[in-house]
């Protein structure tokens, strides 16, 4: 085993504290020529250009999104489908509620079992980390002087900033995660609001189509699912193309694509059952 070398009060010199590991030593004193004219232009160019990344982690946004879709695109197939053997807009009406309760459940149940098997499994490596830090703590800085190593740190800057993170058990747990599991201990998604998320937007995309068989019937309340169903899935394209930053067309396109074929299968496909059902029935 290898003797383990005290952290000094301040890093070797020429050392960058990797940003969000730590705490960083103090700043040295700027040169007067940031306060310059032209030190104020660069700081002004800089906040111009800065970019913010959104939170792709989080269960519930992604929840919601693949909710109202799934939504959409299930209900108006099942109801199309079920127009297809012509039957009375009762049974319309009816097939289009199973499918939506039946539809929120399972995309609820299935977000939440998936999440909090997620959940479980992450908690299980962080208490694996925990005992492993309590165990064997100078092992366990040796490693992570080595990940802070290959990150490009010379040798002694990255004894130092492992040396810093194991101070306390908080940030060496956060950083082990971090660097060997991938994950930040504060931030693991909750299965709930996932959950509730992805039971709410479903049911909401699943009600759009359903919503003129409670008004009309027959070809107007056809006409009218299909073109609400048009709208909706151009508004849910055009909100995809801004959180993912593709194209607006192509996103927009083709949600709307997805939609339609799938509606125009399912009804193809009640109509044939339902012309084979009559004539079986003479």
């Amino acid at each position: 085993m290898r003797a383990r070398r005290k952290p000094t009060g301040a890093p070797p010199e020429g050392t960058s504290v990797v940003p969000g590991t730590g705490p960083a030593p103090a700043a040295a004193p700027a040169p007067a020529a940031a306060h310059s004219p032209a030190a104020g232009q660069d700081a002004e160019l800089h906040q111009d250009l800065e970019h913010h990344h959104r939170n792709v982690q989080g269960g519930a946004a992604r929840a919601a999104v693949f909710g109202v879709s799934d939504g959409l695109v299930t209900n108006v197939s099942l109801i199309l489908g079920v127009v297809g053997a012509q039957p009375g807009p009762s049974y319309v009406r009816l097939a289009g509620l199973a499918g939506l309760l039946a539809g929120a459940f399972s995309m609820a149940a299935g977000e939440y079992v998936s999440m909090s098997a997620q959940r479980d499994l992450l908690h299980r490596e962080l208490e694996v980390e925990r005992r492993a830090l309590k165990a064997e703590p100078e092992a366990e800085l040796e490693e992570l002087a080595e990940v802070y190593q290959r990150r490009g740190l010379s040798p002694d800057a990255a004894r130092y900033l492992a040396g810093m993170l194991m101070r306390t058990p908080e940030m060496a747990l956060e950083a082990h995660a971090r660097e060997e599991i991938g994950v930040d201990p504060s931030s693991i998604p909750s299965p709930y609001p996932a959950a509730a998320s992805s039971f709410a937007s479903f049911s909401v995309g699943a009600l759009l189509p359903l919503l003129p068989w409670f008004f009309v019937r027959g070809v107007p309340a056809v006409a009218s699912s299909v073109c609400i169903v048009a709208v909706a899935s151009v508004v849910i394209g055009f909100l995809l193309s801004q959180a993912t930053g593709r194209p607006v067309l192509k996103s927009a396109v083709r949600q709307l694509a997805v939609s339609m074929l799938a509606a125009g299968v399912t009804y193809v496909v009640g109509r044939l059952i339902g012309v084979n059902v009559a004539h079986l029935s003479h």
